[in-house]
Parts: structure tokens; C-alpha cells; sequence
């Protein structure tokens, strides 16, 4: 089953529209609908939610080939989830993986696939984990899941809200992800990411057509 992110950048209808639709084996969904799905989505520039907690927790660099992405993570008041995506962290499973998805003004998703969208194969599922604490703030950074809020396993998205205008509302997630830490350094590499050009592929949504790689992943 694919992992969902739900919404889009031009149809943001709430709650709803998180699960508007399901691809294959976890991916988001694209085009019309922004939905954080095993293939997800996530939202201000400082701490998700912006807590202190956020702020003493462990940093991970994702080096990809457009630049690196650095996040801070929150184990206090997101323990599981940070758990979680440490063990992938550590085990080296993000080394060599995609950024699969992407969606200006709303999210790039990442932590399923290989170079030529071959499917990885994650660990067992973990159950929803939320705070009131931990919001999707831009540049949070959350798990996609399936239409079933504990299916979360190894895919990871981080929200780009925009610049301008109206964004979505951080609540249109909170509560249904697991945000679980916030971007700290690449805020510019974030942006380049969300304007590459992108395409339909394997049956996905979003796809960039020049595959982006998150080379590396580790704790600083």
C-alpha cells in the first residue's frame, strides 16, 4: 500500500483532504491533492511547534545532491516517532534513497524508494504519535503514513508552506501526523527542492524527473 500525504497546492479542504488518495506502497499522492500518505506532508522556521524541547534535541543531516537538509528533532515530547526515525538514521536505510515527492507549497516527501523508485522495505509500522507541543510548522518535519494513522514506518516529509498569501493551516495535519522535529539549516535548499520540475512515474504522483538523492543521513 502506498503512504499518503494529503492535500494540494491548490485544494486545501481540511481535514479530509489528508487522506484524498492512495498510491502504491508508500508514496504520496500528487498532482490535485496534497495528502501526507507513505509517500507525505508536513509546517514555522524555528522549532516545530516552537518548543525548547525541539531545541536540545538531536540533530540529523540529510546530505542530498541539491544541498543539505538539517533537522532538529524533538524526543521529549515526540519520543516514538524520533525513535523511529533514528533507528533508520543509524542503520544507514536513508543512504542512497529518494526524495520522491514533491509539491511546491506544501511538501517534500522522501524515505521509501531507491534511484529508479525501487520500493525499500521498512521496519514494522509504529502507532500515531502526536503533541499539541509539536506543530507543522514550515519547515516541520513528519511521517506519511497510509489511510490507517498507525501504519507509519520509514517515510518522512517536510512541509513548505509558502512564502506568501495564505498558507494552509498547520491544523489541517496536526493532530492526523506525527511531526516530531523542525528544519534548522537549509531553508534554501528546501526551496530549490520544491521548484524541480516533476512528472507521473512508477505509477506515482509528483516525481521529480531528475532524480533527487539524500546521499548520506546522520546525526551531528
Amino acid at each position: 500500500m502506498k503512504t499518503v500525504i494529503v492535500g494540494s497546492r491548490r485544494v486545501r479542504a481540511g481535514l479530509a483532504a489528508l487522506v484524498l488518495a492512495l498510491a502504491p506502497a508508500l508514496v504520496g499522492c500528487g498532482g490535485g491533492g496534497k495528502t501526507p500518505t507513505d509517500s507525505t506532508v508536513g509546517g514555522t522556521d524555528a522549532a516545530a511547534g516552537g518548543t525548547d524541547a525541539a531545541a536540545a534535541g538531536p540533530v540529523v543531516v540529510m546530505e542530498t545532491t541539491l544541498g543539505d537538509l538539517v533537522v532538529q528533532l524533538d524526543p521529549v515530547n515526540m519520543p516514538i516517532t524520533t525513535a523511529n526515525f533514528l533507528a533508520y538514521v543509524d542503520s544507514g536505510f536513508y543512504d542512497g534513497t529518494l526524495i520522491h515527492r514533491v509539491v511546491d507549497d506544501w511538501v517534500i516527501q522522501g524515505g521509501g524508494y531507491a534511484p529508479g523508485l525501487v520500493p525499500l522495505t521498512p521496519m514494522a509500522p509504529i502507532p500515531l504519535e502526536t503533541s499539541p507541543l509539536v506543530s507543522h510548522v514550515h519547515g516541520a518535519i513528519s511521517m506519511a503514513r497510509t489511510m490507517d494513522p498507525n501504519s507509519a514506518t520509514s517515510q518522512w516529509f517536510i512541509v513548505d508552506w509558502p512564502a506568501t498569501g495564505t498558507p494552509p493551516q498547520p491544523m489541517q495535519l496536526d493532530g492526523q501526523y506525527a511531526a516530531f522535529g523542525v528544519l534548522i539549516e537549509g531553508f534554501d535548499v528546501l526551496e530549490m527542492i520544491t521548484q524541480v520540475m516533476t512528472g507521473t512515474s512508477g505509477g506515482l504522483m509528483d516525481v521529480p524527473v531528475t532524480e533527487i538523492v539524500v546521499t548520506a543521513a546522520y546525526r551531528r
